[in-house]
């Protein structure tokens, strides 16, 4: 019996083992704010327009859907316009693959694209997490509506 509580004792001093970088990241997020940063001239752009959510599971999965708060209306399906079509596009982000977090660089694999070029692809981001505020900044890349390369960081805020 004594031996019993000497094993328990000293397994209780052990310190819980650290969560993993991926075990942190866990959970959906709610975007606040997006920031671009235009490497051609170091412009830098706050677009508070944008509305959107990112998973990350705990199976290795992850979805993400932005949207523009200046997404056109259409009347219905059966009369939306091709431009109509063309700006619901021009304002939407949306992938889900899996991912890799080591705490500082995470890897999403792209499985499934809004954006075709992107199937099949890694995308590489600079992530820092402070509380429950999520930092993600890409590398630099063309921005998706003009072509200009640009490091976008969008500021994500965990949902309870």
């Amino acid at each position: 019996m004594r031996t019993l509580v000497m094993a328990i004792a000293a397994m209780a001093s052990i310190p819980p083992a650290a969560l993993s970088a991926e075990e942190e990241i866990y959970g959906t997020y709610r975007l606040i704010r997006v920031t671009q940063r235009f490497l051609h001239s170091s412009d830098v752009v706050t677009l508070t327009t944008n509305k959107g959510f990112i998973t990350y599971g705990r199976d290795g999965r992850m979805m993400v859907i932005i949207v523009g708060d200046d997404r056109p209306n259409p009347e219905s399906v059966e009369k939306m316009t091709d431009q109509e079509r063309i700006g619901l596009y021009r304002s939407l982000v949306a992938y889900g693959g899996t991912y890799r977090f080591d705490g500082k660089t995470m890897e999403h694999h792209v499985d499934i694209s809004w954006n075709e070029m992107w199937t099949g692809t890694i995308q590489f981001r600079d992530v820092r997490k402070d509380g429950e505020l999520l930092s993600i900044s890409t590398h630099p890349a063309p921005n998706a509506r003009d072509g200009r390369m640009a490091v976008t960081t969008l500021l994500w805020e965990k949902v309870k």
